[in-house]
């Protein structure tokens, strides 16, 4: 069960991430913001990994071309469904756009089943499912859900940066399985250095080659630009630590437990209250987190 408090601190730790990408925004794009959890989340994955082996007395498990494929396919299909996700956010109003992204909770439970064999028992797929309706309910004024149906080509996309999310996340499942050695914790690691190293490998290239003025933005504005990337590179290692001790649908259907978090900080933050619909629509979540985590003690 360790992997539920490791999961909760996933969350929280990419609610306050997601924050400090957004006051880089204005100063240096989107792209710019976002390369950042990548580019400077790296070196505090290497540290990490390095307090690991030393808490742990551990080599470094040999990575075989099982996990190198495993995550070269994690790190290429989240930035992909990032890219994807800001191009469908560019181009509809962000609670539709989440609501198309947020379906990624049945993907990977289904993408678990058939790649990796992960199994749910049927209170957990219940689970899943409350869980996602409720981001539909949260994330859609009662107006829009037309839009659901008639925008398909934003239904394509979103689901696709949905499904490339969920893809991602068994992937880094299947490479932190595939190592032959190693605790939970250095395997984790192993991987999240990996991926972040290949991530931040191609992104910095890309705007190195073909957007500079994003990519020395991030440098001008280190302060900033590295605590965003210390908190996403923590949120990853998190992730990472969970998706090594449970399925991966469980995790990112219990890390959904992030918009009730998301919903009180941008409450204190703008002073507004929450809309009906966003209400209900969090509560389902919260029903679902619990039937989730009833299903688990069972």
């Amino acid at each position: 069960m360790l992997w539920i408090p490791i999961t909760l601190g996933a969350s929280a730790a990419q609610v306050v991430r997601n924050g400090a990408q957004a006051s880089l925004t204005g100063k240096i794009g989107t792209l710019g913001a976002t390369q950042v959890r990548f580019v400077f989340g790296f070196p505090f994955a290497v540290l990490f990994l390095l307090a690991g082996r030393e808490l742990t007395g551990e080599n470094l498990p040999h990575i075989g071309a099982e996990a190198l494929r495993w995550g070269v396919l994690g790190a290429v299909g989240q930035i992909a469904a990032t890219a994807l996700m800001l191009a469908v956010m560019h181009r509809r109003a962000f609670g539709v756009a989440y609501a198309y992204i947020k379906t990624e909770p049945v993907i990977v439970a289904v993408l678990g089943a058939l790649l990796l064999g992960d199994r749910l028992p049927p209170l957990g797929w219940v689970a899943v499912v409350v869980v996602t309706a409720g981001v539909l309910f949260a994330s859609v004024k009662p107006g829009e859900f037309a839009n659901l149906i008639h925008e398909r080509g934003m239904i394509a996309m979103g689901v696709l940066a949905g499904g490339l999310f969920g893809l991602s996340a068994i992937a880094f499942r299947g490479a932190i399985n595939s190592l032959a050695e190693g605790s939970f914790l250095i395997r984790s690691l192993t991987i999240l250095v990996l991926t972040l190293g290949i991530q931040a490998g191609l992104l910095g290239l890309w705007l190195a080659l073909r957007d500079r003025a994003a990519f020395f933005g991030s440098l001008r504005e280190w302060r900033q630009s590295i605590g965003a990337g210390f908190l996403g590179a923590l949120a990853s290692a998190c992730w990472f630590t969970a998706f090594s001790l449970t399925a991966a649908a469980n995790v990112r259907t219990l890390g959904l437990a992030e918009m009730p978090l998301a919903a009180l900080l941008s409450g204190k933050l703008t002073g507004k209250g929450m809309a009906r619909h966003e209400v209900a629509g969090l509560a389902m979540v919260m029903a679902g987190v619990g039937l989730l985590l009833w299903s688990v003690a069972a």
